[in-house]
C-alpha cells in the first residue's frame, strides 16, 4: 500500500534518540530546550514551548489567550477536530467561518462579514484559530488587520506548515499571529513521534504556556504567594496539565529539523509533478494563496463529480483497492454529531460541505518515488476517464 503520508526516519534520527536514552535525562530536559531554541530560531520567533501533541498546544494557547466561559472561538470547518475542540476544553462557545472556494482555507471576506454582524450582537470572538490547511497559510495579513480592528487573539494552527513561509517570512514568526502551533505527528513535515509546539513573541505568553504544560507549577519566587521554603520548593499557582514533551521526542525532532529543507524540497518536486501529470484530468488542483509558500503536508484534489461517470466514494474505494492509501481531509467539523448537538446542521457552511463531497488527498511524502507517483496518477486516470492517462 502506498500511504497518503508517512514519516522519514533514518539512522541519524535513531542515533539521536539512543544518545538520549543513554544520558541522564529522559523526560523534559536540555535536549527539549535545544529543540525549542532551534525551531524558534528557524521561525524567527522569540519563544517556543514544546508539548506532548498539537492538541495540547492548541489547548494551552487558548488558555494563555484568556479564553473561557461566555467567550467565542471561531475557526474553519475544514480542519481536524482539535482546532475547534480546544475552545470547548476552555468552556467557550465555538463557531465557524466558511472556506474560500479556491484555496480551501478560511475565507477572509466571509470572516469580515461575520465579524461585522457579530459586533452588532455582542458575540465577537475572543480567539480566531486560523488553520494553515495542507501547509499554506490563510490570508494572514487580512486576518491581522481584522484582529486589530475587532480585538481578537489570532492563533495560527500551522500543524501542517512547519517550514512554510508567508509574506516572505517563516510561518511562526508572529508577524500576523499572537501564537502559532505546530504538530510533529508522524505524517507531518517533521516528527517527534507525537508532539507539538507553541511559538510566540510575547514573553508573558511564553511564561504562561510553560506553566500550563506542567501542572500550573512554578519554582520562581516572584510568582509565589509566600517566601520559598528552600531549593526544593514549588507552588501550583493555577490549574495546569501534564503536557510535557520528553527529551527522547525532542532528540528526534532536532534530528528531523536538520533535514527539513530536504523534506520540503522533495515535497515540492512531487507537487510540481502532480500539477503537470494531473492537468488534463477532470479535477480541481490546489491553488496557491497570495503571499503563501506552502510546506505541502497534503496534496488534495477535488473531483468534478458533476461530469464524472463515477462517484466520490467509488474513486476513493477504487484507489484503495489499487493499493493507494488515499484519505479525505476533512469531514467538516460542524457535521460531527457532537457539534450537531450544539445546533449546527448541514447547509450551515456550504463551501466546506461542497469541498468535502469532492476532496481526495493523494499520497505525498519525501520517500515517495516518481514511479509510485506515476502509478497513483495512472490509477486515478483510469478511474476518472476509463482510459490510462499519459504519464511522463
Amino acid at each position: 500500500m502506498i500511504p497518503y503520508g508517512r514519516q522519514s526516519v533514518d539512522q541519524a534520527d535513531i542515533d539521536a534518540v539512543v544518545e538520549v536514552l543513554t544520558s541522564d535525562w529522559l523526560t523534559q530536559g536540555p535536549t527539549l530546550e535545544r529543540f525549542e531554541a532551534a525551531l524558534a530560531e528557524r521561525c524567527e520567533a522569540g519563544f517556543a514551548v514544546a508539548v506532548c501533541n498539537a492538541t495540547a498546544a492548541l489547548h494551552i494557547a487558548c488558555l494563555a489567550a484568556g479564553l473561557g466561559q461566555n467567550d467565542w472561538l471561531w475557526t474553519s470547518p475544514n480542519t481536524f477536530l482539535a482546532s475547534a475542540n480546544c475552545g470547548r476544553y476552555c468552556g467557550a462557545d465555538v463557531d465557524f467561518v466558511d472556506i474560500d472556494p479556491l484555496t480551501w482555507n478560511l475565507d477572509t471576506d466571509a470572516l469580515a462579514r461575520k465579524l461585522e454582524a457579530a459586533e452588532s450582537t455582542g458575540t465577537l470572538p475572543k480567539v480566531l484559530v486560523a488553520v494553515a490547511f495542507s501547509g499554506q497559510s490563510c490570508d494572514m495579513r487580512a486576518i491581522g488587520e481584522l484582529a486589530r480592528r475587532y480585538g481578537f487573539v489570532v492563533i495560527e494552527d500551522a500543524s501542517h506548515a512547519v517550514g512554510a513561509h508567508y509574506a516572505g517570512r517563516p510561518v511562526g514568526c508572529g508577524e500576523f499571529a499572537d501564537m502559532t502551533v505546530f504538530s510533529f505527528h508522524p505524517v507531518k513535515i517533521v516528527t517527534t513521534g507525537e508532539g507539538g509546539m507553541v511559538l510566540t513573541n510575547r514573553p508573558e505568553l511564553a511564561e504562561h504556556l510553560r506553566r500550563l504544560r506542567s501542572h500550573g507549577m512554578t519554582r520562581d519566587p516572584a510568582q509565589m504567594d509566600e517566601p520559598s521554603h528552600g531549593p526544593w520548593y514549588y507552588q501550583q499557582v493555577e490549574l495546569g496539565f501534564n503536557y510535557r514533551m520528553t527529551d527522547m521526542q525532542a532528540a528526534l525532532g532536532l534530528s528531523q529539523l536538520n533535514k527539513l529543507d530536504g523534506f520540503l524540497a522533495r515535497r515540492r518536486e512531487l507537487v510540481a509533478r502532480y500539477q503537470t501529470l494531473l492537468a488534463d484530468l477532470p479535477l480541481v488542483l490546489p491553488t496557491a494563496q497570495a503571499e503563501a509558500e506552502s510546506a505541502w503536508h497534503l496534496y488534495v484534489v477535488r473531483l468534478h463529480t458533476d461530469v464524472l461517470p463515477v462517484s466520490h466514494r467509488q474513486v476513493f474505494e477504487g484507489l484503495r483497492a489499487a493499493g493507494i492509501g488515499v484519505n479525505v481531509h476533512y469531514i467538516p467539523v460542524h457535521l460531527q454529531p457532537y457539534y450537531r448537538d450544539l445546533g449546527f446542521k448541514p447547509g450551515d457552511f456550504p463551501e466546506s460541505e461542497a469541498y468535502y463531497a469532492q476532496a481526495i488527498s493523494l499520497p505525498l511524502y519525501p520517500a515517495m518515488t516518481d514511479a509510485q507517483q506515476d502509478y497513483v496518477v495512472d490509477q486515478l486516470g483510469r478511474l476518472l476517464c476509463k482510459t490510462s492517462p499519459a504519464v511522463s
